[in-house]
């Protein structure tokens, strides 16, 4: 008997992940593939290693066709014994070779794949690739076949040994010298560079805004993405008579001016640079230092530029900026930041009017492939160092305990083993501290590995200058060890190793390390990152700050480290090993993410990032990649405010609450949050600077956050922010915001009164209607989803419902579970896992049979012949929408109920029974894999 199935890269699965564990599994293995390169075999190091710990032969055949397969591959095979290498030579029969066949031979079968990837990390990982799985006993024939094949290959091929490597590394070094690339073609044809996604979706959001008389925008996106480019993009649709592009770090001005007579070489335009030596003040298109136009910016008219820009936004708010914004009266004004930070209080998105063209952080520019992949290796720390009795803010008691020469010898072993992308290794090196940098440093330079310790204490100079020396190919110079530089800020592009040399206390420092090494360049393919994993009792933030999403529970962490962070796009592997899985999966456990003791160790790393200064804004949160969620905070105390003054023990901002008005509002616009329909955070919006707003009006005002908004939905937020659909107990306590009369709504005179009279409050509620605004655009683009405004695989609350159907009954009616309905909108709220401790309660059978189907049991009472019954049987016939919303269980978290997954509509294909009725629906939208795996994964 032949089993066959086919695999594919996807979610839930790839073919580096089956081959992997057939690796570990088989007894012997033989694969033929015509290309091998570092990216992808350096993903299988692992279980080769684990194969040759175990004994495990295995041979391997690539080519030379095309020259691709690169030398660096040859050589890290042959250092695993178990392994016999041949090449087949093309250029010598002048034939192709084009094999992908992964052979493993068990006791009593053998697994054959073949299909179309080569060992690359894209074949093996993202291409779409069809491979074939045929499982077969020894003596069929088709494996006598493959077998019989396979060996007159090995018998046509060269033994990769390191006479033969050599030579074919001579060979590859010619053809790189008489392959010549001409980059000043690309700089002339500028009409052939186009947009990237990110940068289409920017400008289009760009052009939105200033096409409801916007003249202000920020775009926040990661180092590396192309925010210049993009920022000449726009230029290039909007064509501005006169530029000004402002930096704040004069080594970036050059590549700005550079970049923008590419991408503009034929509009008879003149680009100039105004520095210390350049005044090149009367070009069309000005470059300049802000230092130099904060001193000269009187010499020129207020409004000498059409656009300006300003790179390196969140230093906008400092005085030498504000003069310079202060003084220019340009049509459009463009912030561009890649960390949106509040600097003396200040908060930069004020100053671009709270609007953003677009965000973009480090999970989607991976998506977008804007930056580079990386690969990532979770590696146990030495048995000799023990971290688990140490305060992970003792840093003299770290830095201690790290200082051992067996560390930096297993360190070099590790970095050796997983080697890295492109000829010379150009390495940063993570510490603890400024000691244990220089130490790193020390003992690097003793093993033969060049290396210099940097930190905040040296000069820019000297920084620049060894960061030029690293980034030179001939240099002998390969690592940088550093302490409190280089986490953000810095452009290295070149980088192709990160060392994690210091145990995590923050998701963002993290992901600001990771960052460093991910700006794309000529000379790699990937990132390596080398993570040295202790024992301390906060290695679990690993797998938060990998895990990419903000807003998270203990189950879908607990599922992204069993598939391996399946979720995170691309190229990207993240490999954690069995001692630190184990480690981080025990922790998670054991944690309470909503406990008051997580909360406030969660807040109080927060403030450290935020220079130690207590941060008192939700838009706090927006500045770093990797912040806790507010939310959580708000769902502890009812308002942020309210928990900041609990943990700080903030006298003045409890008196502040003191005041039963502000409070309260607070608490009922904090009760809206996170968002799920924007209209009611912008006709606020509006009414901070507003007495009144019509309907029309605030249509208008909606479209300039989405791209469509029908009538009657905005009527029905005039409804609910006039409290229409609140019960008795709701509206004695809550307050009012608004009062609505003939379709204008007004300010209450209680709002009215705060925002007015009292200069702290209304920043305070600013911050909050900005938040929500801002936290929606994230999550929601600017799409108009109809009614109900549901968006696919997105959280919900049962009552969320009642707002986004425009329900006009009491919305509090909106609780409880199974099925609850709006007219012909039947929403479904299904429990996968029910409560065992609740008695004589009914199991319902409620289940995934596939990602397309979903089985469903109606509530006890219902009968095939009522009303009901037919409406779930016949919902197509009879035009009832069947929308389905699953979560895995009710609560995760002590004290914590878990929202509702929106899954889409469905219709009913098959039923049988009744009391309850068995209904089986077939999803309109095929679950996703990745949250298939998550609803479906028992961890």
């Amino acid at each position: 008997m032949i089993d066959k199935r086919l695999i594919t890269n996807n979610n839930t699965g790839n073919l580096l992940k089956e081959i992997a564990q057939s690796i570990q599994e088989c007894e012997r293995f033989y694969f033929s593939v015509a290309f091998i390169n570092f990216s992808g075999l350096q993903l299988l190091l692992d279980p080769l290693k684990q194969a040759n710990k175990r004994g495990i032969k295995g041979k391997i055949i690539t080519s030379t066709y095309l020259n691709f397969t690169d030398t660096k591959s040859l050589e890290k095979i042959n250092i695993f014994e178990n392994i016999d290498l041949k090449v087949f030579v093309t250029d010598e029969r002048e034939i192709g070779f084009h094999t992908k066949a992964y052979i493993f031979e068990y006791k009593d079968f053998y697994k054959i794949i073949i299909g179309s990837s080569n060992i690359t990390q894209s074949a093996l990982k993202s291409n779409v690739e069809w491979n074939v799985e045929i499982i077969s006993k020894h003596n069929d024939e088709f494996v006598k076949q493959v077998l019989k094949e396979y060996d007159s290959i090995w018998e046509q091929s060269t033994v990769a040994d390191v006479e033969f490597i050599k030579r074919y590394e001579e060979l590859l070094e010619s053809i790189e010298h008489i392959v010549t690339t001409k980059q000043q073609f690309v700089a002339e044809k500028g009409s052939y560079i186009v947009p990237n996604n990110m940068q289409r979706r920017a400008i289009e959001n760009l052009e939105r805004l200033r096409s409801f008389g916007e003249n202000k925008a920020l775009v926040i996106a990661a180092t590396g993405t192309g925010k210049t480019y993009m920022s000449a993009f726009d230029v290039k649709k909007v064509k501005p008579k006169r530029l000004l592009f402002l930096v704040h770090r004069e080594e970036i001005l050059r590549k700005a001016k550079e970049t923008y007579e590419a991408l503009l070489p034929n509009e008879n335009l003149t680009f100039g640079l105004l520095t210390g030596t350049n005044k090149d003040t009367v070009a069309d298109y000005l470059f300049a230092n802000i230092n130099t136009m904060s001193k000269s910016y009187l010499a020129f008219d207020p409004t000498t530029f059409d656009y300006i820009v300003y790179d390196e936004a969140h230093h906008a708010t400092s005085p030498s900026y504000q003069k310079v914004m202060d003084h220019f009266k340009p049509s459009f004004t463009l912030g561009m930041t890649a960390t949106p930070e509040r600097a003396d209080n200040e908060n930069v998105f004020d100053l671009f009017d709270n609007n953003v063209g677009l965000e973009v952080r480090l999970h989607e520019a991976l998506e977008e492939e804007l930056v580079i992949p990386f690969h990532y290796f979770g590696v146990t720390d030495i048995d000799s160092i023990d971290l688990s009795d140490v305060d992970i803010d003792d840093v003299a008691e770290i830095t201690k305990r790290l200082k051992l020469n067996e560390r930096i010898d297993f360190i070099i072993e590790n970095m050796e083993f997983y080697g890295h992308d492109s000829e010379k290794r150009k390495c940063i090196g993570f510490c603890a501290s400024r000691e244990h940098a220089t130490y790193m440093a020390e003992e690097f330079n003793k093993r033969g590995y060049y290396s210099i310790a940097l930190d905040g204490n040296d000069s820019s100079e000297k920084r620049n200058t060894f960061i030029s020396r690293l980034e030179d190919d001939n240099d002998p110079l390969t690592v940088i060890f550093t302490v409190d530089i280089f986490n953000e800020g810095v452009d290295i592009p070149s980088i192709n190793t990160v060392l994690m040399l210091r145990p995590t206390n923050s998701p963002i420092v993290f992901i600001q390390q990771l960052g460093r090494g991910l700006r794309k360049h000529p000379l790699k393919n990937f990132l390596t990152v080398l993570d040295f994993i202790g024992n301390h009792s906060k290695t679990f933030l690993i797998a938060l700050a990998l895990n990419g999403n903000r807003y998270y529970d203990k189950e879908s962490i607990k599922v992204a480290i069993s598939t391996g962070f399946a979720n995170i796009p691309g190229n990207t592997h993240v490999q954690l090993d069995e001692i630190s899985q184990e480690r981080i999966l025990a922790q998670i456990d054991q944690e309470n993410f909503y406990s008051m003791k997580y909360l406030k160790e969660e807040y109080f790393e927060f403030k450290k990032m935020n220079s130690g200064r207590a941060p008192l804004y939700l838009m706090d949160y927006i500045k770093f990649d990797g912040s806790p969620d507010p939310v959580k905070f708000i769902e502890n105390a009812k308002t942020y405010l309210g928990f900041v003054a609990k943990v700080e023990k903030d006298d003045q901002l409890k008196l502040l609450l003191f005041n039963e008005g502000f409070e309260g509002v607070l608490k009922e616009l904090s009760s809206m949050l996170p968002l799920k329909r924007v209209y009611e955070f912008v006709i606020l919006r509006y009414l901070l600077t507003h007495h009144e707003i019509s309907l029309e009006r605030a249509q208008h005002e909606i479209q300039k956050e989405i791209e469509y908004v029908d009538d009657d939905s905005v009527l029905h937020a005039f409804q609910c922010l006039n409290q229409d659909f609140y019960d008795s107990v709701q509206i004695n306590n809550r307050p009012k915001l608004c009062m609505h009369e003939k379709h204008i709504l007004k300010r209450s005179d209680l709002f009215q009164r705060l925002i007015t009279e009292n200069e702290q409050m209304r920043k305070f509620i600013e911050d909050v209607i900005h938040y929500g605004i801002f936290r929606y655009r994230k999550e929601f683009q600017n799409k108009y989803y109809g009614v109900p405004f549901l968006k696919l695989y997105e959280q919900y609350k049962m009552v969320d419902t009642a707002i986004l159907s425009n329900f006009r009954k009491i919305h509090s009616s909106f609780r409880g579970q199974g099925l609850l309905a709006n007219g012909s909108e039947f929403f479904l709220f299904i429990d996968l896992h029910k409560e065992e401790d609740i008695k004589d309660s009914i199991k319902y059978n409620d289940k995934f049979i596939d990602q397309k189907y979903f089985h469903w049991e109606t509530q006890n009472n219902t009968k095939q012949s009522s009303d009901r019954g037919k409406d779930i049987i016949f919902n197509q016939e009879r035009g009832i929408n069947l929308h389905l919303f699953v979560r895995k269980y009710k609560n995760i978290e002590k004290s914590k109920t878990e929202p509702f997954i929106y899954i889409g509509k469905g219709n009913t294909v098959d039923y049988e029974g009744e009391q309850p009725i068995q209904v089986t629906i077939e999803l309109e939208q095929e679950i996703p894999a990745r949250l298939y795996t998550e609803f479906t994964e028992k961890v």
